[in-house]
């Protein structure tokens, strides 16, 4: 079964590829690059949700619209069969209030910058003491059925800040995120454990649960 994701973002497809595979679903995860890329999305809701509903159902009228079928606004088309799942995600600092939050991915300006995210937010919280490093990531992930119905999974990972990056592995906020129960970075802990523990990997295994039963009919 094939599985459109609502992201051009590489790391994200290779991730849940990952995740569908450990959960043993014969699913081939695509991203929005394998048909020309996403649709210009602003995620202006002001929530994960939110944003993420808008990007699935943009990715969905682009793959109905390039089979031809008249989109709806008050029902999805389904005639094409596809799965689209989008997935917003973000780091909830608690010094600073929740932020970045739901512009975790625009933190250090619009271009989107990874590292520039990741600088700003060692910058931002230099001056946090110890005891008050706590932050949650969050990761709704939206999936868009082939009869147009929508489904939302929210998944938590809480945990405390690294004064500085650590480890090679993973992207985004990983290399200074300490999950609670561990003295390693996300980035430092490697990929089987990170989508264990990671806010994807525990919105994914709601997915996943939900998508066997429509696998296996």
């Amino acid at each position: 079964m094939k599985l459109f994701l609502a992201s051009g973002n590489t790391h994200k497809a290779q991730e849940f590829q990952s995740l569908a595979d450990a959960s043993g679903l014969p699913l081939e995860i695509l991203s929005a690059k394998t048909i020309g890329g996403m649709p210009q999305v602003e995620e202006d809701t002001g929530t994960f949700t939110g944003n993420a509903r808008k990007k699935a159902r943009a990715l969905r009228e682009k793959i109905d619209a390039a089979a031809g079928i008249p989109h709806s606004a008050f029902r999805i088309p389904h005639s094409t069969g596809a799965w689209v799942m989008a997935d917003d995600s973000g780091l909830c600092v608690d010094a600073l209030g929740g932020d970045p939050g739901v512009e975790s991915a625009y933190y250090a300006g619009p271009q989107g910058d990874g590292a520039a995210n990741l600088a700003k937010l060692v910058a931002a919280t230099r001056d946090v003491p110890d005891g008050a490093r706590g932050a949650h990531f969050v990761c709704v992930l939206l999936l868009i059925a082939p009869d147009g119905a929508e489904h939302a999974f929210e998944g938590r990972c809480h945990g405390r800040l690294a004064r500085e990056p650590r480890g090679a592995g993973g992207f985004g906020y990983d290399p200074v995120f300490i999950p609670d129960g561990h003295h390693q970075t996300l980035s430092e802990l490697g990929d089987a454990v990170k989508n264990r523990l990671s806010h994807r990997g525990r919105a994914w295994a709601k997915a996943a649960e939900f998508l066997a039963t429509r696998c296996a009919s």
